[in-house]
């Protein structure tokens, strides 16, 4: 939008130059940070946006509690006469401020420090998304609210719900850069057309290329939550083809705390397989594999084949009966599971162009 801002971003952006990172000149520094290993307490924001509050890294916090404990630390560090702006429909970074607890309607919400701003679907955030429909780019589209008036009418190129909540925390975080209500309401046509030409980033439901009827796509979600979220997407963009899922799970104490959880974050896909775990960091202390997970999923059919190599054999020879077939298949983790789609689509275009 002109902003000549710094920017370092924890993913490479097709549409940037230098992929994951702005050098500007100008006073703000957009910086993405997170709660693994504490990093995220050497910073002192003075706008913290804070997307939600989950219990993902296991191997650092003993439960969903320690994580909001840090959260906690974390938003008190913001700067005095700073901004707080965080998504009112998690759970998880919502009590971080709402010590009442959640009722039906969200409370008003003060603090002496810093000003605070919720956004979500629901019409009780300050920042809300109302009548959300797929588009013809495979996106979004809604209308934008604030505090109950309607703002402007956004689209999106991106699928899923949580792009929605992405763009409305973007929304949130110009509005809170802006010196009045009168200049933000001056950029909403260049917000509107950024947020419509945005394309993502790698290995968020990251488009790898297409053989025949065969959509092949790539995700990093590795935690319940997420994979949720990008089957839901995935469902959105493509409602009636086949959604063939190939899940690595990523760390052992991941899986063995949340299995039960992964069960069940599946249910949009039509077939599931899954692979033998990618130990990263740990040894197998809780002995545990990837064919305990697939057992565990009642719905839909999951079956477990431990290597890569298998997976990619597989579904060579099962696409290439039907090539012609729609069939997406999607990738999901954060190890070295991306890998498989640039495979596949390399060994199809060999096979069947």
């Amino acid at each position: 939008m002109g902003g000549d801002l710094t920017a370092v971003i924890g993913a490479r952006v097709p549409q940037l130059a230098e992929r994951n990172i702005i050098c500007g000149t100008g006073c703000n520094f957009v910086l993405e940070a997170d709660e693994y290993d504490c990093c995220f307490l050497g910073v002192t924001p003075q706008i913290a946006v804070v997307t939600n509050v989950d219990w993902e890294h296991v191997d650092m916090f003993q439960d969903e509690e320690a994580v909001k404990t840090i959260f906690r630390k974390f938003i008190g560090q913001i700067r005095v006469g700073g901004h707080l702006i965080l998504c009112g429909d998690s759970p998880g970074a919502y009590s971080l401020v709402n010590k009442t607890g959640s009722g039906s309607a969200l409370p008003v919400l003060h603090n002496d420090a810093f000003q605070i701003s919720t956004y979500g679907i629901s019409s009780c955030n300050d920042w809300h998304a109302l009548s959300i429909s797929p588009n013809s780019c495979g996106g979004s589209d809604y209308q934008l609210f604030h505090k109950g008036l309607h703002i402007a009418d956004i689209s999106l190129q991106m699928p899923g719900v949580h792009n929605v909540l992405n763009s409305l925390a973007v929304i949130a975080t110009i509005s809170a850069l802006s010196t009045d209500q009168k200049n933000f309401l001056s950029s909403i046509a260049s917000l509107k057309l950024h947020l419509q030409n945005f394309e993502g980033v790698s290995r968020r439901f990251e488009r790898i290329g297409t053989v025949r009827g065969c959509h092949i796509y790539d995700d990093y979600a590795h935690h319940p939550t997420e994979i949720q979220a990008v089957l839901q997407a995935a469902r959105q963009r493509f409602p009636f083809q086949k959604l063939v899922v190939i899940f690595q799970p990523h760390t052992y104490s991941r899986l063995a705390a949340l299995k039960d959880d992964f069960a069940i974050a599946f249910t949009n896909a039509d077939r599931v397989v899954i692979t033998e775990i990618y130990e990263a960091r740990e040894t197998n202390l809780w002995k545990i594999n990837g064919r305990d997970l697939a057992i565990s999923i009642v719905d839909p059919p999951s079956e477990f084949i431990p290597s890569l190599i298998q997976v990619l054999e597989m579904l060579v020879v099962h696409i290439s009966k039907d090539p012609d077939h729609e069939t997406v298949i999607l990738t999901l983790g954060a190890g070295d599971i991306t890998s498989v789609g640039r495979k596949l689509l390399t060994e199809l275009q060999h096979r069947l162009l």
